[in-house]
């Protein structure tokens, strides 16, 4: 399947989506002079050279679900990921690390095993949001405890990224109080910053009746659409998804645990059943390329999607054909 759109941009995004993840290419603004001067304001602040680079998003390990994966897909991930050629810069983590439990201490030691693992990462940073699993039952206090707070924002060479916790009020919301920081935080940027949001579910209505949105997302989106170049990444839905809306692009993750069908083709929200001389089935590959447009300004964005089966797209083998030299 292709999708060809048109963007204005000087954030540019290559992505490749495989069963461990989302593979992202950056080049920040560099083919224009007005979008490098942005993107060299913004590497000001950590004193980084805006430069392209490459980040991976994870989502959904839900640690502690009583699946037949278990945690096997997570350990894949870091795996891969420590076999790439090259190194990415970052891993953004989006939301439900762990599946929620009431037994007492259980939900921590979940915590703490995926900590375990994640941490075998040898990338230089690692970021993380929380997933309704992970924060939903205590407004996201053990999540504060291991992690950190759960919504912040920071530069990377001339990329501007903010994560939200959409979670963790026992409720699909961003609420009043962040909403605030987050305008107060934008309102730091000119409207042609190149900016990544990450968070765990769709800032839009992609499917209220199977709980795939934010209640307040619309008033989230107002804060994000004067900004030209806004990338929102988010998991939850446990599905490869792509949506435009306005000059925001909205990327879905594929999750690390198991796979929700198509609510366009059937009625029940329930996973698709597992498969075990395939336990990988329904995790592919997607492949975003960027070439310059023809009209002043305008870059087209193809995007494909491939399903294979991880044993058949394993190892390091397709991170090294994704890393090949871009050709736009």
């Amino acid at each position: 399947m292709k999708r060809d759109l048109d963007r204005r941009g000087f954030l540019k995004i290559a992505g490749a989506s495989m069963g461990v993840g989302a593979l992202y290419t950056v080049w920040p603004g560099l083919g224009s002079a007005e979008g490098g001067e942005v993107a060299r304001r913004l590497g000001s602040s950590t004193g980084e050279k805006p430069t392209p680079f490459t980040f991976i998003q994870l989502s959904d390990a839900h640690v502690g679900f009583d699946g037949p994966i278990g945690t096997s897909a997570l350990e894949k991930a870091v795996e891969t990921i420590n076999g790439m050629p090259q190194t990415p810069d970052l891993i953004l983590f989006t939301g439900d690390l762990t599946h929620d439990t009431e037994k007492p201490g259980e939900h921590a030691a979940r915590m703490n095993l995926f900590k375990d693992i994640s941490g075998r990462l040898k990338v230089p940073k690692v970021y993380h949001v929380p997933g309704e699993h992970d924060a939903g039952l205590d407004g996201g206090e053990l999540f504060r405890n291991i992690f950190g707070p759960t919504y912040y924002s920071f530069d990377h060479r001339g990329v501007h990224f903010v994560a939200l916790d959409n979670v963790s009020r026992a409720r699909p919301e961003v609420g009043t109080e962040q909403r605030a920081w987050l305008a107060q935080d934008l309102a730091r940027f000119p409207k042609t910053a190149p900016l990544v949001v990450f968070t765990h579910r769709p800032l839009f209505d992609l499917r209220p009746d199977w709980e795939w949105f934010t209640s307040d997302g619309d008033e989230v989106m107002n804060l994000l659409a004067p900004y030209e170049n806004v990338t929102v990444l988010y998991g939850h839905i446990h599905r490869e998804d792509h949506h435009a809306i306005g000059h925001s692009q909205h990327y879905a993750a594929r999750s690390l645990s198991f796979a929700f069908p198509d609510p366009d083709k059937v009625e029940d929200k329930k996973p698709i059943p597992f498969d075990k001389d395939q336990p990988f089935k329904n995790l592919g590959l997607r492949v975003v390329s960027q070439t310059p447009g023809r009209a002043a300004g305008v870059d087209s964005v193809t995007v494909k999607d491939v399903e294979l089966a991880m044993n058949e797209y394993s190892g390091t083998e397709g991170f090294n054909q994704l890393l090949k030299p871009a050709t736009f």
